[in-house]
């Protein structure tokens, strides 16, 4: 499978966020490591996996179900 890489300024672009909410807010409580972003041949620079982050977006929105984030990341769906 092909995934689209891009970069925060990209990223922040295509879903209409200020980079710095992207980095301060989004990552690693909403967009995680190893799932919705890589850093590449282990450096600092960090590629953020589109299709992952689409996947997640929409199934968030399309839930019926009412859900509470936890401070360890994960949610508590009520």
């Amino acid at each position: 499978m092909s995934y689209t890489y891009l970069t925060t300024d990209a990223l922040a672009a295509r879903i209409h966020y200020e980079p710095t909410t992207i980095r301060s807010c989004l990552k690693d409580s909403v967009l995680f490591e190893g799932t919705h972003y890589i850093r590449p041949f282990g450096g600092r620079k960090i590629l953020y996996i589109w299709e992952n982050i689409e996947r997640d977006m929409t199934a968030a929105s399309n839930a019926d179900l009412i859900s509470i984030p936890l401070a360890s990341g994960g949610v508590c769906n009520v």
